[in-house]
């Protein structure tokens, strides 16, 4: 089968290369590949930036999320058959979706939402899951929550405006002027325009921000929050709970905890909190995301498709800073 490679960690690391069709475990469901997304994840991952603690051996399959056709499943497999179109955010030491079959986990996977193509369904595993494990698992999102989504034209930042408003929170969100439809046709309240205003001067008494850029963006958004409000760091620094939450060895987590201390410092000082957020891979919340999905709760937003033979031209368009809004999916159609 053909796939794109990591061969070594860089920019330059990434190649096509032809490989065994892999076979599927007793837990596993083979899937055929129909679509796949380029999320942030990949540029960092194929750089090496989480290679102390994720250890992918190179060469290794890129690609975070998918949506395809079971095509065999495992000895031990219930839920699957040969046929089921499927998506999923196959774990983190067994990710491959820029291929053209992947085996997973039974586990991450879900039946896909009927009422989406597969480059629809291809662009929501990763982000979807994401949104909801912030705002319900993490920070507990309801009526009456107050929330700031950074970047809300973006791929999870859309997702989390329109779950946000779904569980019921007021949203306020930053985004280009050129957005502010888009971003308000799914559900935001409050826009602010970051390239003419600073959101940290109109904004206050939030439950929750979510940030994606780190640094000055990151202090600032801590100036917003309502006391014991909490700031998710999705861009970094890691912290602490990143490495329990991979198991890595005790002294990474002294590291990380180094790492984010400048932040959390502040954060203490200001009476709120800081965490950084790593998503996790997991079919039964994919399921019930599917059922929003289907219901119009939710809905992708997609700025290009490219074939799946310029998968490396895509991750370089998104590098590029070219996406207006949303995601980009290479098809294998």
């Amino acid at each position: 089968m053909k796939a794109f490679v990591v061969e070594h960690y860089g920019k330059d690391g990434l190649r096509a290369a032809d490989l065994p069709e892999p076979q599927p475990g007793p837990r596993d469901v083979l899937v055929k590949v129909g679509a796949a997304s380029v999320n942030p994840l990949d540029k960092l991952v194929r750089d090496g930036e989480f290679k102390q603690l994720l250890k992918h051996k190179t060469p290794f399959v890129l690609g975070h999320d998918l949506a395809g056709t079971v095509t065999a499943v495992g000895t031990q497999v219930r839920g699957f058959a040969v046929g089921d179109e499927v998506y999923a955010r196959p774990r983190d030491l067994r990710i491959g979706t820029f291929a053209e079959y992947i085996a997973i986990d039974e586990d991450d996977v879900a039946h896909k939402p009927t009422t989406l193509t597969m480059p629809e369904a291809a662009a929501v595993p990763l982000v979807s899951l994401a949104a909801w494990q912030i705002l319900v698992d993490t920070a507990g999102i309801g009526p009456g929550s107050k929330v700031l989504v950074h970047g809300g034209a973006g791929g999870l930042g859309s997702t989390l405006i329109q779950l946000a408003k779904y569980l019921g929170a007021e949203v306020a969100t930053t985004a280009r002027g050129s957005a502010e439809e888009l971003v308000r046709s799914l559900g935001a309240d409050i826009v602010v325009d970051y390239t003419k205003e600073d959101f940290s001067s109109l904004l206050s008494g939030y439950d929750l921000v979510v940030d994606g850029l780190g640094g000055e963006n990151l202090m600032k958004s801590l100036t917003v929050l309502a006391p014991g409000g909490l700031a998710l760091g999705v861009a970094g620094p890691p912290d602490a709970g990143f490495a329990r939450q991979l198991g890595a060895p005790r002294v990474f987590e002294l590291v990380l905890s180094l790492l984010s201390r400048k932040v959390r410092r502040a954060a203490k000082k200001a009476g709120v909190r800081y965490s950084f957020f790593f998503m996790r891979s997991d079919g039964k919340q994919l399921a019930h995301l599917a059922g929003l999905y289907d219901a119009g709760a939710l809905r992708p937003v997609i700025d290009t498709v490219f074939p799946f033979d310029q998968t490396p031209q895509a991750m370089a368009f998104v590098e590029a800073g070219k996406t207006k809004a949303g995601k980009v999916v290479v098809s294998a159609d």
